[in-house]
């Protein structure tokens, strides 16, 4: 008899699971009691955010986190209510001083909770207050000295603030906070309101302002902390190529990150100008600066040697060839080109494939490059290989099954493909087929992606159930999964596919008619809802069933707009899933709608629980 296999110290497993991604992680916990413990590590909990409600519901849940440790903790739903300030309580007694990231993004918590919470949390790297218009509406936020001490001590070694969304964001306000941030290594503002344009102090030595944020302060703090800022986000503002050139020959300033997204003032002289001062960047952000064109991209490619992540979308008078010289630099990894309508990736290939080529893209946004073709795409698939993680092909109308034999063929490595939106596809393709006359002959039928964690298909309209059962089959790693607009997919297709899925979280089969997800009557037993032993007719496929058995980890369903269900079925298909949190249900009927479960037709149900 052979002897049982001795039990691994706590230790071990968790050198195990560093190796494991998140949801692997979660289905190693499920072992045994040590294996749980394991996953509860400290180190282990660095991606993972738990999401709470200020709600008495989760006040039980805060002491559990508490003795997890966690790092991670978004808010939701803060305001001056007594339940409010119970959960604040509750979590400076049981997890502030674990705490290293917190969001209390959109909350409209006060600024005495604001005070209590934060000065309890002397471990915080990073701190988002975006959209918290309630905490400055007043500007009266740190005006006390004792206040403001207490703030300095716990964010000490606060990296990282997001200010993003603030409405009434002021000099004076803006001040006290970041002066109790001496460390800060990024800084948010985007979508902020400060003036550019002009000094509203006429040159006076001052900065009180209670009702305006403005460039010359914000030069001033950066001045202040060149030596250790590194990442600046000023997107979705109306900052000027001459302020952005205020802003990169700052003294010392050595900037890593810089954002501009949808700045519509940027012009190419600006860009220029930031390739020249901050040369060491490695993240550079300029989607959407419509003005921008070619000439940007030719300044980054000849003077950004060390950019690992660029994003150009939406900059429509990019076109083909300046992209050439792009793949030159060394440790350039994720591109986003994505709504570049001049793009066709031809010169891109032609770069990728140049002996002077360095880099090995892992990220790559095509998204809406209409003029993407199976050539360019097939071409690209052999070159980059395994080495490219992440595909965007959405929208790239000319692009068919050829595109995703080569897919299938070469890109291996993928861990997110989406295909939304393209309409040549067919079961050909996703089935390994090639059209021979009138004949098909089978073609690397194993579709097999081990790594694939999201897939989108919307709106591929030509595909069918075998596609789906065959894609759930060969990528049995599937955690987000969008099938909208799919209209031949039916009730048989699903149940084959998701019963292959265990580790499906993210669900979208909004907009398929032929789906109907069918309830079974039910009665209350010793108060736990079960089903009752009744066999179905066989034209109704027992799909709640199949969903509460096989994706145990669903999270997140969107049946919106699909004829064959009720609001009713939805609700009930909630009550019987604990994981099912967040379900969209838009735009459905109200047949067999039980009297207790009133809901107004297209109402979006949702819910939320710890992550």
């Amino acid at each position: 008899m052979e002897a049982e296999a001795p039990d691994l110290p706590v230790e071990v497993i968790c050198y195990i699971m560093r190796f494991l991604s998140l949801s692997d992680r979660k289905e190693a916990s499920l072992v045994n009691r040590a294996w749980y413990a394991a996953s509860l590590d400290r180190s282990l909990q660095k991606d993972v955010i738990y999401n709470l409600q200020a709600s008495s519901t989760f006040l039980e849940s805060l002491r559990d986190l508490g003795w997890r440790q966690s790092l991670y903790m978004a808010l939701s739903n803060l305001d001056g209510a007594p339940i409010s300030k119970m959960v604040i309580q509750s979590i400076v007694l049981h997890l502030a001083a674990h705490l290293e990231n917190l969001s209390l993004r959109g909350s409209y918590i006060t600024e005495a909770s604001f005070v209590t919470l934060i000065t309890a949390c002397h471990n915080l790297r990073g701190l988002d207050i975006s959209g918290c218009n309630c905490l400055f509406m007043s500007g009266t936020l740190l005006s006390k000295d004792e206040s403001k001490v207490r703030m300095a001590e716990a964010l000490v070694n606060l990296k990282e603030l997001n200010l993003s969304n603030l409405r009434y964001l002021s000099d004076l306000t803006f001040d006290r906070l970041t002066d109790c941030t001496p460390n800060l290594r990024k800084l948010s503002l985007a979508s902020c309101h400060i003036t550019f344009g002009f000094d509203p102090y006429h040159g006076a030595n001052t900065s009180n302002s209670t009702a305006v944020l403005s460039l010359r302060n914000i030069l001033r703090f950066i001045n202040r902390r060149a030596a250790t800022l590194k990442i600046l986000n000023l997107s979705r503002t109306t900052i000027t190529s001459e302020a952005v050139l205020s802003v990169v020959q700052v003294a010392g300033l050595c900037l890593e990150g810089l954002e501009l997204q949808h700045c519509k003032g940027i012009t190419d002289e600006a860009v220029s100008a930031i390739c020249a001062c901050q040369p060491g960047l490695a993240t550079l952000d300029l989607t959407g600066c419509a003005e921008l064109t070619g000439k940007s991209v030719l300044a980054i490619a000849s003077s950004l040697r060390c950019l690992e992540c660029l994003s150009l979308g939406r900059i429509r008078h990019i076109t083909d060839s300046v992209l050439k010289d792009l793949p030159t630099i060394r440790t350039l990894q994720a591109l986003d080109i994505s709504e570049c309508y001049q793009v066709s990736g031809c010169d891109l290939v032609k770069g990728l494939a140049s002996p002077k080529a360095a880099s090995k893209l892992v990220r790559l946004n095509f998204s809406c490059c209409t003029m993407v073709n199976d050539s360019c795409l097939f071409s690209m698939a052999k070159i980059l290989g395994r080495n490219l993680r992440e595909l965007d092909l959405t929208s790239c109308l000319y692009i068919s099954d050829i595109s995703v034999h080569a897919i299938a063929n070469h890109l291996r490595g993928l861990t997110v493909l989406r295909l939304g939106w393209c309409k040549k596809i067919t079961d050909w393709g996703l089935l390994g087929l090639i059209k021979a006359n009138d004949d098909s002959q089978p073609h690397n039928k194993e579709i097999r992606f081990d790594e694939l964690r999201t897939l989108s298909l919307s709106m591929v309209r030509e595909i069918t159930d075998e596609s789906i059962v065959s894609i759930a089959t060969h990528c049995r790693s599937l955690e987000q999964l969008s099938l909208s607009h799919c209209g031949q997919l039916t009730d048989q297709g699903l149940i084959g596919a998701v019963s292959h899925l265990k580790r499906l979280t993210h669900l979208d089969i909004s907009c398929c008619d032929k789906i109907t997800i069918h309830l079974f009557p039910c009665r209350k037993v010793e108060s736990d809802l079960v089903l009752v032993d009744v066999t179905p007719p066989v034209s109704a496929p027992r799909m709640l069933e199949v969903l509460l058995k096989e994706c145990k980890w669903l999270e997140s369903l969107d049946v919106s707009m699909c004829g064959g269900l009720t609001i009713a079925d939805i609700e009930g298909l909630q009550l019987l899933h604990p994981t099912l949190t967040d379900v969209h249900a838009r735009c459905l009927g109200e047949a067999d709608l039980p009297p207790t479960l009133g809901t107004e037709t297209g109402q979006e149900l949702k819910g939320e629980r710890e992550r």
